[in-house]
Protein backbone atom coordinates (compact mmCIF):
# COMPACT_ATOMS: atom_id res chain seq x y z
CA UNK A 1 0.00 0.00 0.00
CA UNK A 2 1.43 3.07 -1.07
CA UNK A 3 0.98 6.87 0.93
CA UNK A 4 0.95 9.56 -1.34
CA UNK A 5 1.85 12.75 0.39
CA UNK A 6 0.86 16.14 -1.16
CA UNK A 7 2.72 19.38 -0.41
CA UNK A 8 0.64 22.66 -0.30
CA UNK A 9 2.61 25.40 -1.24
CA UNK A 10 1.97 29.01 -0.52
CA UNK A 11 4.03 30.96 -3.05
CA UNK A 12 4.33 34.99 -2.26
CA UNK A 13 3.92 37.28 -4.93
CA UNK A 14 5.59 40.53 -3.91
CA UNK A 15 4.07 43.66 -6.26
CA UNK A 16 6.70 46.88 -6.69
CA UNK A 17 5.96 49.87 -5.15
CA UNK A 18 5.23 51.68 -8.10
CA UNK A 19 2.22 49.04 -9.80
CA UNK A 20 0.74 49.13 -6.17
CA UNK A 21 -2.65 51.42 -5.54
CA UNK A 22 -3.48 53.48 -3.77
CA UNK A 23 -5.10 52.92 -0.34
CA UNK A 24 -8.37 54.32 0.31
CA UNK A 25 -8.51 57.05 3.28
CA UNK A 26 -10.07 55.71 5.93
CA UNK A 27 -13.49 56.16 7.62
CA UNK A 28 -11.52 57.89 10.60
CA UNK A 29 -9.25 60.32 8.33
CA UNK A 30 -12.98 61.47 6.36
CA UNK A 31 -14.38 61.74 9.57
CA UNK A 32 -11.41 64.08 10.93
CA UNK A 33 -11.69 66.09 7.70
CA UNK A 34 -15.85 66.37 8.41
CA UNK A 35 -15.09 68.28 11.87
CA UNK A 36 -12.39 70.38 11.00
CA UNK A 37 -14.84 71.44 8.36
CA UNK A 38 -17.73 71.79 10.77
CA UNK A 39 -15.61 73.44 13.52
CA UNK A 40 -14.51 76.09 10.84
CA UNK A 41 -17.95 76.78 9.61
CA UNK A 42 -19.17 77.32 13.80
CA UNK A 43 -16.11 79.62 14.02
CA UNK A 44 -17.31 81.57 11.00
CA UNK A 45 -21.39 81.06 11.72
CA UNK A 46 -20.47 82.89 15.38
CA UNK A 47 -18.28 85.12 13.94
CA UNK A 48 -20.98 86.33 11.93
CA UNK A 49 -23.30 86.45 14.63
CA UNK A 50 -21.30 88.47 16.88
CA UNK A 51 -20.23 91.15 14.03
CA UNK A 52 -24.49 91.35 13.50
CA UNK A 53 -24.93 92.17 17.52
CA UNK A 54 -21.98 94.29 17.87
CA UNK A 55 -23.58 96.57 14.93
CA UNK A 56 -26.73 96.24 16.65
CA UNK A 57 -25.57 97.64 19.74
CA UNK A 58 -23.47 100.20 18.29
CA UNK A 59 -26.56 101.29 16.12
CA UNK A 60 -28.60 101.53 19.50
CA UNK A 61 -25.92 103.33 21.81
CA UNK A 62 -25.41 106.16 18.47
CA UNK A 63 -29.13 106.69 18.80
CA UNK A 64 -28.93 108.59 22.18
CA UNK A 65 -25.94 110.73 21.18
CA UNK A 66 -25.55 114.01 19.34
CA UNK A 67 -24.27 114.17 15.09
CA UNK A 68 -21.16 116.36 16.91
CA UNK A 69 -20.17 113.69 18.99
CA UNK A 70 -21.04 110.98 16.91
CA UNK A 71 -18.87 112.36 13.88
CA UNK A 72 -15.78 113.52 16.84
CA UNK A 73 -15.95 109.70 18.50
CA UNK A 74 -17.72 107.66 16.34
CA UNK A 75 -17.04 105.01 19.00
CA UNK A 76 -18.12 106.72 21.91
CA UNK A 77 -20.54 106.05 24.68
CA UNK A 78 -23.62 108.50 25.37
CA UNK A 79 -22.74 110.88 28.59
CA UNK A 80 -27.15 110.10 29.00
CA UNK A 81 -30.08 107.98 27.77
CA UNK A 82 -31.80 111.80 27.05
CA UNK A 83 -34.01 109.94 24.14
CA UNK A 84 -34.15 113.43 22.08
CA UNK A 85 -33.43 111.38 18.92
CA UNK A 86 -36.27 109.39 18.99
CA UNK A 87 -38.51 112.16 19.40
CA UNK A 88 -37.09 114.57 16.30
CA UNK A 89 -37.50 110.85 14.44
CA UNK A 90 -41.23 110.38 15.39
CA UNK A 91 -41.89 113.94 14.22
CA UNK A 92 -39.68 115.40 12.21
CA UNK A 93 -40.04 112.41 10.16
CA UNK A 94 -43.51 111.89 10.69
CA UNK A 95 -42.79 108.20 11.89
CA UNK A 96 -45.40 108.25 14.08
CA UNK A 97 -47.95 107.73 10.57
CA UNK A 98 -45.72 105.78 9.06
CA UNK A 99 -45.38 103.10 12.12
CA UNK A 100 -49.44 103.08 12.18
CA UNK A 101 -49.22 102.54 8.23
CA UNK A 102 -46.90 99.69 8.71
CA UNK A 103 -48.90 97.96 11.78
CA UNK A 104 -52.22 98.12 9.76
CA UNK A 105 -50.64 97.04 6.26
CA UNK A 106 -48.21 94.17 7.99
CA UNK A 107 -50.77 92.47 9.96
CA UNK A 108 -53.26 92.71 7.41
CA UNK A 109 -51.71 91.66 4.67
CA UNK A 110 -50.14 88.55 6.64
CA UNK A 111 -53.28 87.42 8.27
CA UNK A 112 -55.01 87.51 4.39
CA UNK A 113 -51.99 85.93 3.14
CA UNK A 114 -51.86 82.96 5.96
CA UNK A 115 -55.82 82.61 5.43
CA UNK A 116 -55.70 82.86 1.40
CA UNK A 117 -52.89 80.24 1.70
CA UNK A 118 -54.02 77.21 3.91
CA UNK A 119 -56.99 75.68 2.42
CA UNK A 120 -55.02 76.11 -0.89
CA UNK A 121 -52.08 74.18 0.99
CA UNK A 122 -53.87 71.96 2.68
CA UNK A 123 -55.67 70.90 -1.01
CA UNK A 124 -52.45 70.27 -2.53
CA UNK A 125 -50.85 68.36 0.10
CA UNK A 126 -54.18 65.67 0.08
CA UNK A 127 -55.23 65.43 -3.34
CA UNK A 128 -52.85 64.63 -6.36
CA UNK A 129 -53.88 64.65 -9.68
CA UNK A 130 -52.50 66.15 -12.52
CA UNK A 131 -53.91 70.01 -11.23
CA UNK A 132 -52.77 69.93 -8.00
CA UNK A 133 -49.22 68.59 -9.45
CA UNK A 134 -49.23 71.96 -12.17
CA UNK A 135 -50.75 74.12 -9.44
CA UNK A 136 -48.15 73.25 -6.89
CA UNK A 137 -45.15 73.97 -9.98
CA UNK A 138 -46.90 77.13 -10.47
CA UNK A 139 -46.41 78.44 -7.30
CA UNK A 140 -42.47 76.99 -7.08
CA UNK A 141 -42.23 78.83 -10.13
CA UNK A 142 -43.24 81.84 -8.68
CA UNK A 143 -40.56 81.74 -5.58
CA UNK A 144 -37.96 82.54 -8.52
CA UNK A 145 -39.65 85.79 -9.81
CA UNK A 146 -38.17 88.49 -8.40
CA UNK A 147 -39.55 91.93 -7.60
CA UNK A 148 -37.86 93.94 -9.65
CA UNK A 149 -39.32 92.29 -12.42
CA UNK A 150 -42.55 92.77 -11.98
CA UNK A 151 -42.79 96.52 -10.52
CA UNK A 152 -43.59 98.45 -13.16
CA UNK A 153 -46.51 96.01 -14.57
CA UNK A 154 -47.54 95.87 -10.89
CA UNK A 155 -47.56 99.71 -10.92
CA UNK A 156 -49.49 99.85 -14.97
CA UNK A 157 -51.94 97.29 -13.19
CA UNK A 158 -53.14 99.15 -10.20
CA UNK A 159 -52.52 102.82 -11.73
CA UNK A 160 -55.67 101.50 -14.56
CA UNK A 161 -57.63 100.17 -11.18
CA UNK A 162 -56.94 103.95 -9.39
CA UNK A 163 -54.86 101.97 -6.51
CA UNK A 164 -52.20 103.78 -6.79
CA UNK A 165 -51.03 105.85 -3.91
CA UNK A 166 -53.15 103.16 -1.67
CA UNK A 167 -52.73 100.81 0.94
CA UNK A 168 -55.13 98.63 0.04
CA UNK A 169 -53.13 98.45 -3.38
CA UNK A 170 -50.00 97.53 -1.55
CA UNK A 171 -51.67 95.57 0.66
CA UNK A 172 -53.34 93.35 -2.45
CA UNK A 173 -49.47 93.63 -3.97
CA UNK A 174 -48.00 91.92 -0.41
CA UNK A 175 -50.38 88.99 -0.59
CA UNK A 176 -50.08 88.84 -4.01
CA UNK A 177 -46.49 88.18 -3.92
CA UNK A 178 -46.32 86.76 -0.35
CA UNK A 179 -48.60 83.51 -1.76
CA UNK A 180 -45.82 81.62 -3.47
CA UNK A 181 -43.75 80.97 -0.43
CA UNK A 182 -46.66 80.96 1.81
CA UNK A 183 -47.86 78.00 0.28
CA UNK A 184 -45.38 76.09 -0.61
CA UNK A 185 -43.52 76.18 2.78
CA UNK A 186 -47.75 75.66 4.59
CA UNK A 187 -47.99 72.40 1.55
CA UNK A 188 -44.59 70.89 2.94
CA UNK A 189 -46.03 71.34 6.93
CA UNK A 190 -49.26 69.55 5.97
CA UNK A 191 -47.84 66.74 4.17
CA UNK A 192 -45.67 66.22 7.49
CA UNK A 193 -48.85 65.53 9.42
CA UNK A 194 -50.38 62.50 9.89
CA UNK A 195 -53.44 61.12 8.11
CA UNK A 196 -55.18 59.18 10.78
CA UNK A 197 -57.39 61.52 12.42
CA UNK A 198 -58.70 62.91 9.59
CA UNK A 199 -59.60 59.52 8.03
CA UNK A 200 -61.69 59.09 11.32
CA UNK A 201 -63.10 62.24 11.16
CA UNK A 202 -64.11 61.23 7.35
CA UNK A 203 -65.80 58.05 9.15
CA UNK A 204 -67.72 59.50 11.56
CA UNK A 205 -69.05 61.99 8.85
CA UNK A 206 -67.26 65.24 9.22
CA UNK A 207 -67.20 66.92 5.44
CA UNK A 208 -63.62 67.85 4.40
CA UNK A 209 -63.71 71.73 5.28
CA UNK A 210 -64.76 70.74 9.08
CA UNK A 211 -61.54 68.10 8.79
CA UNK A 212 -59.79 71.00 8.03
CA UNK A 213 -60.83 73.52 10.61
CA UNK A 214 -61.27 71.36 13.27
CA UNK A 215 -58.46 68.86 12.87
CA UNK A 216 -55.67 70.22 10.66
CA UNK A 217 -55.63 73.57 11.82
CA UNK A 218 -55.30 72.93 15.76
CA UNK A 219 -51.94 70.32 14.31
CA UNK A 220 -51.20 72.84 12.03
CA UNK A 221 -50.90 76.05 14.38
CA UNK A 222 -47.23 75.83 14.92
CA UNK A 223 -46.53 75.76 11.08
CA UNK A 224 -49.04 78.87 10.15
CA UNK A 225 -47.14 80.94 13.18
CA UNK A 226 -44.42 80.38 11.40
CA UNK A 227 -45.66 81.54 7.84
CA UNK A 228 -47.68 84.52 9.57
CA UNK A 229 -44.44 85.93 11.66
CA UNK A 230 -42.06 85.26 8.68
CA UNK A 231 -44.69 87.43 6.76
CA UNK A 232 -44.92 90.03 9.52
CA UNK A 233 -41.10 90.52 8.98
CA UNK A 234 -40.69 90.62 5.14
CA UNK A 235 -43.71 93.14 4.62
CA UNK A 236 -42.51 95.53 7.87
CA UNK A 237 -39.36 95.60 6.09
CA UNK A 238 -40.24 95.44 2.41
CA UNK A 239 -39.03 99.08 0.73
CA UNK A 240 -39.05 98.45 -3.06
CA UNK A 241 -42.60 97.91 -3.76
CA UNK A 242 -44.22 100.65 -0.62
CA UNK A 243 -41.66 102.96 -2.16
CA UNK A 244 -42.73 102.82 -5.66
CA UNK A 245 -46.55 102.52 -5.21
CA UNK A 246 -46.36 105.01 -2.45
CA UNK A 247 -46.33 109.09 -3.19
CA UNK A 248 -48.30 110.56 -0.66
CA UNK A 249 -46.36 111.46 2.60
CA UNK A 250 -49.60 110.12 5.32
CA UNK A 251 -49.18 106.94 3.27
CA UNK A 252 -46.10 105.72 3.95
CA UNK A 253 -44.96 103.06 5.38
CA UNK A 254 -41.56 102.80 8.41
CA UNK A 255 -38.98 102.03 5.40
CA UNK A 256 -40.37 104.49 3.51
CA UNK A 257 -40.87 107.38 6.41
CA UNK A 258 -36.77 106.48 6.98
CA UNK A 259 -35.68 106.65 3.33
CA UNK A 260 -37.61 110.23 2.97
CA UNK A 261 -35.88 111.09 6.52
CA UNK A 262 -32.61 110.66 4.90
CA UNK A 263 -33.24 112.47 1.98
CA UNK A 264 -34.41 115.76 4.26
CA UNK A 265 -31.17 115.57 6.30
CA UNK A 266 -29.64 116.09 3.17
CA UNK A 267 -30.85 119.40 2.44
CA UNK A 268 -31.17 120.47 6.29
CA UNK A 269 -28.22 119.19 7.41
CA UNK A 270 -27.26 115.33 8.56
CA UNK A 271 -28.80 114.44 12.47
CA UNK A 272 -26.57 111.29 12.50
CA UNK A 273 -28.32 110.37 16.37
CA UNK A 274 -32.01 111.06 14.52
CA UNK A 275 -30.95 108.90 11.90
CA UNK A 276 -30.10 106.05 13.89
CA UNK A 277 -33.25 106.80 16.22
CA UNK A 278 -34.95 106.00 12.75
CA UNK A 279 -32.83 102.47 12.39
CA UNK A 280 -33.93 101.52 15.55
CA UNK A 281 -37.65 102.38 15.46
CA UNK A 282 -37.84 100.28 12.24
CA UNK A 283 -35.49 97.26 13.43
CA UNK A 284 -36.18 96.39 16.82
CA UNK A 285 -39.59 95.68 16.82
CA UNK A 286 -39.10 92.77 14.42
CA UNK A 287 -36.28 91.68 16.48
CA UNK A 288 -38.04 91.93 19.38
CA UNK A 289 -40.83 89.55 17.76
CA UNK A 290 -37.73 86.87 16.34
CA UNK A 291 -36.10 86.86 20.09
CA UNK A 292 -39.63 85.89 21.32
CA UNK A 293 -41.12 83.78 18.25
CA UNK A 294 -37.56 82.75 17.33
CA UNK A 295 -37.68 78.66 18.51
CA UNK A 296 -41.15 78.05 17.41
CA UNK A 297 -40.12 79.72 13.99
CA UNK A 298 -37.00 77.22 13.94
CA UNK A 299 -39.44 74.32 15.12
CA UNK A 300 -41.73 75.16 12.20
CA UNK A 301 -39.54 75.39 9.68
CA UNK A 302 -37.79 72.12 10.57
CA UNK A 303 -41.46 70.50 10.85
CA UNK A 304 -42.38 71.69 7.46
CA UNK A 305 -39.27 70.52 5.38
CA UNK A 306 -40.04 66.59 6.84
CA UNK A 307 -41.99 65.18 3.80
Amino acid sequence: MTATLTEDTTRTIVVPPEHRRPRRRSGAAIGNDRSVIRAIGIVLLWAFVVLNVAWMVWMVIQAFRDTRSILAEPWGLPTSLDPVNFVTAWTVGDFATATMNSVVTTLVSSFLTVALAAPAAYYLSRVENRLTNSLTMYFVLGLGIPAQVIVIPLFVMLNEVYLTDSLIGLNLVYIGVSMPFTVFLLTAFFRSLPLEMEEAAALDGTTAFGTFWRITLPLAKGGILTAFVLQVISHWNETLLALTLLQSTEKYTLPVALISFIQQQTYSGADWGGLFAGLCIVVLPMLAIYLWLGRRLTEGLTLGMGK
